[in-house]
């Protein structure tokens, strides 16, 4: 028997056959852009010769998209980070509010699926805790494709909301909370010691959507990195052993993070200050009544269209937090 394939690996040969698309698309778009640099190029020396309005508007409306890709272009030069080509892993939690709260953890939820499939990028599901009546009380996703780390690390933070609620009967107006954390998908060629004497393995009933399957075996997986007191979690999968190889990479992705926010303050005790980044830095205010704003308070960067921010067009904001981080290197 020979050496086994490298394409035996579907997940390897999933992430490889990702980035050569982002890659192909980067491609596309470049020469896209150069063949209709050189149509306007045509179109403006016929409207010089003799003017043309329906030639000009052409010309306007080509202008437009060269723009648009140009600066999408712009945008992925900016992803000059280690792990920014990486998949992104995304943790969503409800801040205190009850059902409010857990209403506005699903609209992040929603928004950030949007905006990946926007991007092409696939969405993984691997936790969810549904709300008590309505809504998420946490979630856990990850975003594949080419810089999905580099895009949605802009959203790492405390999201709030302002709204009239639609669970208040007097019709009040509530704010609510919501952290997100982000972390990048570390491979295997990343050392990340894990001491498996140092990780408490429960396997619990997974709940929420997934069939008949679903309540009948304990197939969800908890595991807690007790030295750090790091928590993950993975109740998506269909076996208890998908499950843990799920949990090991969240724990490696959180370890990794760990140890780089505590080289990056110079400190020796991370866990206090780790929750205090979680819940105490709000980045971002969305005010739905009684007008509409989505403020980032780290770039000063805002949209009155809140519809077409939930929907998933967040570029402006991770564009104006990569500018800003370009600035401070």
């Amino acid at each position: 028997m020979g050496e086994p394939s490298f394409w035996d690996n579907p997940s390897k040969a999933q992430e490889i056959t990702q980035a050569v698309d982002g890659l192909k698309k980067e491609v596309d778009t470049y020469n896209s852009l150069a063949s209709r640099l050189d149509d306007m190029e045509v179109i403006y020396e016929m409207i010089t010769e003799e003017y043309d309005e329906s030639l000009e508007k052409e010309m306007e409306d080509t202008l437009k998209t060269v723009e648009a890709d140009v600066e999408h272009l712009e945008l992925g030069m900016l992803l000059s980070g280690e792990y920014d080509k990486n998949n992104a892993i995304l943790t969503l939690h409800a801040g205190a509010g009850g059902t409010e709260a857990q209403d506005w953890t699903e609209m992040l939820l929603r928004m950030f699926t949007r905006f990946a499939e926007k991007e092409n990028f696939t969405v993984e599901m691997l936790d969810y805790l549904p709300g008590d009546e309505a809504g998420v009380k946490s979630a856990t996703i990850q975003i594949n494709g080419l810089n999905a780390y580099g895009f949605m690390r802009s959203e790492k933070g405390v999201h709030r909301l302002v709204r009239i609620s639609p669970f208040d009967s007097n019709a009040r107006r509530h704010t609510s909370f919501a952290a997100v954390d982000v972390m990048p998908e570390i491979d295997d060629t990343v050392k990340v010691e894990v001491n498996m004497d140092d990780v408490r393995v429960d396997t619990y009933r997974a709940s929420g959507a997934g069939g008949q399957h679903v309540n009948k075996t304990s197939s969800a997986v908890r595991m807690t990195h007790e030295p750090t007191g790091i928590i993950v979690q993975c109740q998506t999968q269909r076996s208890q052993i998908q499950n843990r190889e799920r949990c090991m990479q969240l724990l490696r992705a959180k370890l990794y993070e760990y140890e780089k926010r505590k080289q990056d303050a110079k400190i020796n005790d991370l866990a206090g200050d780790y929750q205090a980044i979680e819940w105490g830095s709000q980045i971002r205010s969305y005010v739905f009544q009684p007008y509409t704003l989505v403020k980032d308070h780290r770039t000063n960067f805002e949209s009155g269209n809140v519809q077409a921010v939930m929907d998933g067009e967040i570029e402006g904001f991770i564009e104006a937090y990569l500018r800003s981080q370009q600035k401070k290197v």
